[in-house]
């Protein structure tokens, strides 16, 4: 589990009302390079953002679901990148003395991307989230979201927190055993011996 701080000149509101115009979501999450479509309903629980992911002409359709919308407070987000997988975003912010601190918190909990050892990947989504929070404190501080209206209001199924994500621990736990068998296997079986 990568986690990133950042301290940010600006109020808790503002982040979220960056964060509640879908069409910015490429503008400040690393990778996502452009939006096809936003929900209505975004960012409301349950409602999704069509993105593409990577560099032109190597783009990967895909989305993210809002799993939980808690302004001033909190939101969490389950974006897909497949074939990588499927990550779980927690974004939270506190007030701060110098305006609020908001920290992100990212995993792999679905595809190939929870095969990747965990020290790994939380490296690289350390590093790509000191850039996210960078671009995302640059929109917040300019106020560039506006000011969140009422429909961006938290309804009681967008504060209900999201159940615990799986993180395919019995799968990878399968596959690595698969792995250390084949393994296992070759190394005790030898090399092959030719027979005239």
């Amino acid at each position: 589990m990568s986690t990133n701080h950042r301290i940010l000149k600006c109020q808790p509101d503002d982040v979220f009302a960056v964060i509640a115009n879908g069409w910015y979501f490429p503008t400040w999450v690393v990778g996502a390079s452009r939006m096809r479509d936003v929900d209505a309903e975004w960012p409301h629980t349950g409602s999704r953002l069509r993105h593409s992911f990577g560099v032109w002409p190597a783009l990967i359709n895909d989305a993210t679901t809002s799993l939980q919308w808690d302004p001033p407070h909190r939101v969490v987000m389950q974006p897909k990148g497949w074939p990588i997988g499927e990550a779980r975003v927690v974004i939270e912010v506190e007030p701060h003395s110098a305006g609020c601190r908001v920290t992100i918190v990212e995993n792999a909990v679905k595809g190939p991307g929870t095969l990747v050892p965990g020290i790994l990947m939380n490296a690289l989504l350390f590093i790509r989230n000191i850039e996210t929070l960078r671009r995302l404190s640059f929109m917040a501080e300019a106020r560039a979201g506006g000011e969140l209206s009422a429909s961006h209001t938290p309804t009681v199924d967008d504060r209900t927190p999201p159940k615990r994500a799986s993180r395919g621990i019995l799968r990878r736990a399968l596959l690595y055993g698969v792995g250390v068998a084949f393994l296992f296997g070759v190394v005790t079986r030898g090399p092959a011996t030719r027979k005239d």
